[in-house]
Parts: C-alpha cells; sequence; structure tokens
C-alpha cells in the first residue's frame, strides 16, 4: 500500500516506519553503480529494467521521461505515470448505441396517469409539446385511446470519428428489403426464358427439316457470326500452338497486349520473312487482291442476315453484289439528302467550300533547306500568296511597279529610276540621267538632294523648321520698317492706348529674336552639311567620328529639351523624315543608354 493512500491517522502511527521507508542519499559508489548498469543495458550486456505489470522497459528512453516524479509514489520503475490515467480517460458511447425511433408499444398504460400529456396521456412529454392533432376533450378526461410512451432517449458521447460515421444507426435489417426485390426480378427473367426456349422447341418439332435447303444456317467456322453472343473466338489459340509472348523473349521486341491476347508487330523483324514465317505480327496481311473484296462482301452478307435478308456469299454472290450497289447507292443519296436538309434549314454551305489546308493553317509537308545566309539549298521555294489586290500589272512599258525604287527619300520605278507616277518608261537610259520630280523642284532648294540624316536629326531637335522650308532673309526687312512706322504710329496714339502699344512691341520684339535664332540655326545647318561633304570625302572612321559627335549634341538638345517645362518646349511640324545612314545607326547604338548595364551610372 503506498503512503499517499494511507489516511493522516496511519501515517502518524507508522512514522518511523515511513522515515525508514524513504529513499536515502545514494553515495559516489552508488552513482557509479548506476551509470555502469545503465551504460551495460543501453549496451546489451545488461538485462533491461521490468515495470510492475513484467513488461521490459527501453533502457535508450531518457531519464526525464522514465523517472516518475516524487508525488507519484512508485516503489520501483515504471511508465504508467507517462500513460493516460484512469481518472482522465474519457468513455465514449459503443458503436451499437444509437437513438431508438419510434413509440413503446410495450408501454401502454390504461389509465391517465398523473404528470401525463393531457391531450395524447404519454407521460413523456408534457401538453404543450404534444404533437398529435389536439383531441376535443383531452384524454385526462376520457382515458381513451391512450397514446404509447416515447422510447427515453439515451445521452450519446461520440468521439471524433463516432460523430462523422456516416452508417451510424444504420439497420442492416432495412437491406433485406432491397435483395428480396432483386431476387423477384431474377425469377421473373427466369421465368421468361424458359417460356421463349419451349415456343422455339415447338416451332422447330413443327417444322420439316431439310438438311439441303437449311444447310447456310450451321454454325460453320469462319461462316455465321451471331453478334448476341458475348463470346469472342477472334484472339483464342490452340493449346498446341506457341504462344504468341514466346517468339521472342526480348522484353524490347514486339509489345504483347495481355487483356486483347493480340501483338500487332512482327516480334522478329529482319530475321525471317515475313511471308514465310508462322506469325508476323497481327499488322501484317497474307492476302492482296480481291481476297479483301471477298471478306468485305462476306461482312456485308452476314449484316445482312442479321437484318432479315436472306442472302449468301457462296450460292447467290450475283444477287449479293447487287444488293451491296443498291445500299451503298442508297446510302450515299440518304447522306446527301440529310446534308442538303440540313443546309436548306440552317444555311452555311458557304462554309462548306474550305480552301485547302495549306492556306488554312500556313503549313504545308513540303521539306525546305536554307542555309545560314538565307539561301535555299534543298527543296521548293515558298510561293508567296496573292492578294484580293491586282499585283504586277506594268503600265507603260515598265517592267517592275511603281515603289519598287527608293532613293533620297522618294519612291519610284526600278526599272527606269524615274519618280513621276503613271511615267512612260525609258530604260537603262532613264538611270543614266537624272530624274527630278514636277512641282517638287521649285519646292525644295538644291541642298535637299545632299542633306543627310544628321541634318535631319538636327532639324528635330531644334524648334524651327529646316532651312529648305523656313523664310528667307531677304523677306525680314519688310517686316522691320512695317515695325518701324507701327513704333511712330503708336507713339502719335493717345495715353489710353499705351497698354496696347506696349504688348504689340513685345510682340515684335519676340518676332525679331526668333527671326535671329532661325538665322543662327540656317547657318549652323549649311556648317553641317558643308563639313558632312568633306566627310562623306574622307574614310569611314571620320563618318562614324562625325556621327558620334552629331549625336552627342542631339542627346544634348534633347536633354535640354526635357529640362524646358512643357508649355515652352517649340513643335517640330516641319521636321522631315530620311532614313538614317549606317554611321547614324551605328553611333545610336554606340551612344545609347542601356538602364540594365550596372556601370551605366559610373559613365
Amino acid at each position: 500500500m503506498n503512503s499517499n493512500s494511507l489516511p493522516v491517522s496511519a501515517l502518524l502511527k507508522s512514522k518511523d516506519e515511513i522515515l525508514d521507508e524513504e529513499p536515502k542519499k545514494k553515495s559516489r559508489e552508488d552513482w557509479r553503480k548506476a551509470k555502469e548498469l545503465e551504460e551495460a543495458r543501453k549496451l546489451g550486456t545488461a538485462p533491461a529494467a521490468v515495470d510492475e505489470e513484467g513488461r521490459d522497459i527501453n533502457p535508450h528512453i531518457p531519464q526525464y521521461i522514465s523517472a516518475a516524479p516524487w508525488y507519484y509514489g512508485t516503489a520501483g520503475p515504471t511508465l504508467k505515470h507517462q500513460r493516460i490515467q484512469p481518472d482522465q480517460k474519457k468513455e465514449f458511447s459503443h458503436l451499437d448505441e444509437w437513438y431508438k425511433r419510434g413509440t413503446n408499444s410495450e408501454s401502454v398504460a390504461i389509465k391517465y396517469r398523473k404528470g401525463a400529456c393531457e391531450n395524447c396521456g404519454a407521460i413523456t412529454h408534457k401538453k404543450k409539446d404534444c404533437m398529435e392533432r389536439p383531441r376535443k376533450i383531452g384524454v385526462k378526461y376520457t382515458n381513451a385511446n391512450i397514446a404509447p410512451d416515447e422510447f427515453v432517449q439515451p445521452v450519446l458521447k461520440q468521439d471524433f470519428d463516432g460523430k462523422r460515421d456516416r452508417w451510424a444507426g444504420y439497420d442492416p435489417a432495412q437491406y433485406h428489403t432491397i435483395v428480396e426485390q432483386y431476387q423477384k426480378v431474377e425469377e421473373a427473367k427466369r421465368e421468361l426464358r424458359a417460356q421463349s426456349l419451349a415456343e422455339k422447341e415447338e416451332e422447330e418439332a413443327g417444322e420439316e427439316h431439310d438438311e439441303d435447303k437449311y444447310v447456310d444456317e450451321v454454325d460453320m467456322p469462319g461462316t455465321k457470326v451471331d453478334s448476341k453472343q458475348r463470346i469472342t473466338v477472334r484472339n483464342l489459340r490452340i493449346r498446341e500452338d506457341t504462344a504468341k509472348y514466346l517468339r521472342n523473349l526480348d522484353p524490347n521486341s514486339a509489345y504483347y497486349d495481355p487483356k486483347t491476347r493480340s501483338m500487332r508487330e512482327n516480334p522478329l523483324p529482319g530475321k525471317e520473312d515475313p511471308e514465310e514465317s508462322e506469325f508476323a505480327g497481327e499488322n501484317f496481311v497474307r492476302f492482296s487482291g480481291d481476297t479483301r473484296k471477298h471478306a468485305t462482301a462476306q461482312l456485308f452478307a452476314w449484316d445482312a442476315h442479321e437484318k432479315g435478308v436472306d442472302v449468301h456469299l457462296l450460292a447467290e454472290p450475283t444477287k449479293l453484289e447487287k444488293l451491296r450497289t443498291e445500299y451503298e447507292a442508297k446510302k450515299d443519296e440518304f447522306k446527301h439528302q440529310i446534308q442538303k436538309s440540313v443546309l436548306e434549314k440552317y444555311g452555311g454551305e458557304e462554309h462548306l467550300n474550305a480552301p485547302p489546308k495549306e492556306l488554312l493553317l500556313a503549313q504545308t509537308e513540303n521539306y525546305v533547306e536554307f542555309s545560314r545566309a538565307g539561301t535555299i539549298i534543298k527543296g521548293q521555294k515558298e510561293s508567296i500568296p496573292k492578294s484580293r489586290y491586282e499585283e504586277d500589272v506594268y503600265i507603260n512599258n515598265h517592267t517592275s511597279v511603281w515603289g519598287s525604287y527608293w532613293h533620297d527619300f522618294e519612291w519610284g520605278y526600278a526599272c527606269c529610276h524615274s519618280f513621276i507616277k503613271n511615267s512612260y518608261c525609258v530604260g537603262e537610259a532613264g538611270k543614266s540621267t537624272p530624274q527630278v520630280v514636277p512641282g517638287e523642284s521649285e519646292a525644295k532648294p538644291t541642298t535637299s538632294s545632299t542633306t543627310t540624316p544628321l541634318s535631319k536629326s538636327f532639324f528635330a531637335k531644334s524648334s524651327s523648321p529646316p532651312p529648305s522650308e523656313a523664310e528667307e532673309p531677304g523677306k525680314s526687312e519688310p517686316a522691320e520698317s512695317s515695325s518701324e512706322e507701327s513704333s511712330s504710329s503708336s507713339s502719335e496714339s493717345s495715353d489710353s492706348d499705351s497698354e496696347e502699344e506696349k504688348k504689340r512691341k513685345r510682340k515684335k520684339d519676340k518676332k525679331r529674336k526668333k527671326k535671329k535664332e532661325l538665322k543662327k540655326k540656317k547657318r549652323e545647318a549649311k556648317k553641317l552639311q558643308k563639313k558632312l561633304k568633306k566627310l562623306e570625302k574622307r574614310g569611314g572612321d571620320e563618318k562614324l567620328k562625325a556621327a558620334l559627335k552629331a549625336e552627342a549634341d542631339s542627346q544634348r538638345d534633347a536633354d535640354r529639351m526635357m529640362k524646358l517645362d512643357e508649355r515652352k518646349r517649340p513643335y517640330n511640324s516641319m521636321f522631315e523624315v530620311k532614313k538614317p545612314t549606317d554611321e547614324e545607326m551605328e553611333a545610336y547604338y554606340i551612344k545609347r543608354k542601356r538602364d540594365e548595364d550596372p556601370m551605366a551610372q559610373f559613365l
């Protein structure tokens, strides 16, 4: 008996005994022996400790788990303190326990009982909770037709799985009704089969059997097939024959399907002639010529026999062929009629006339091999699909179309280098003589043909139009004289109009400044053109240097323009677009800012 279960009086009486039972302080030698015993148990040389139930305790369990606390009161080694204690165990309802349904027919009262329902007489509920129809005179006064008591439902304590059991409360006896229904259906089927067999036997007994007349109805192998029978003998082999999967034991050889018992490929490819080998795969066809037609005719005969047409391939081949041709003709006609009726009802016949797949998917099976330069090495060159517009229509003796030639930002004909649309072709003679577009030679100065993309880029960054389209300097003189006249006339006006005169003066000053800027830009453009002409005479390196310098200037102008207010930025409406040269493109790629470059911020 443990000391913690003794009463207080017993503890006082046996004080000396309890003091003797208290664990004494271990010496150093005891600690060393205990340590050696623990190591020996872990190595397996000493037997493991045994608990009070005679079970071994794993010596590798840590001490803080195996050692029981001082207040538990254990006499020896144990692990009970690590298990769920009896007072903490939860008791759950049994699997067979469930709520009772219905009413208890055994407990039916004869007289009204005190505290029972005044309406129906059941003692398990009150009148306000009664689910029966309210009676005119309650059972309390009549004692007639007292209802049976309901079952007192148990209080179920269910665990996690018990609360989620989908079959909880299911009575297996309910399934007997379903089994009985299926048994009745099977008995009715057996009776119908027996009746049908009896009727067939009566019909066969009444008819006269003529062997020559009904020889075709005998189920000979390969002549008749009954689709109602679910037995297939297509891949069943004779037991004496070699199995297909034993022809070649190599696992990488032809695949054998065990479900259908078929091997479609040849198990011994290249070793034997397929015509002479015993088995060359399911896909190998051993017959040719009219043999296939004969097989299809045989299939048609079997289908016709199932539909009720008495025809035989060997006895009446002409009749069978005629029936087959009529059947196929009617089948095609019926399909055509159905298609025609659907199209007449819903429309969409124009969508059936689809173009070829090459045009729909832009893909063909034509093999074409290209070189690294893009030229065709092998195969036919891909044809360019034509549009609905007229193409390659040559007029006025031309051998090329308008727009096939480009020079100095002008389109023309490649055959004669003429820039005049619908002009007459003069051939190679037109290439030697310079062509001028009428109507544009007067509007454009002579420097337009020598302007380069660098000058165009200069005009793009500037706020003024290029010098070819700006006003001439000679025209600025009458403007100045007119401004002097306006200023003299304004000085003679009255004092009331002094503010308007100031505004006018400001406008005139702005105009003068703009004109001066235009003149400066014209001079700079002329200087650039002269420099470019000199650079064209020199090598390509100097051209690149000039392009780099022009690109740097344009970037500087662009940065300056970006710093300005949007309302103060000039327009670029007079900028003329031209194709950049190779040097300009190279300069752009060199000077381009790359944000992804990690060293860009140090440049």
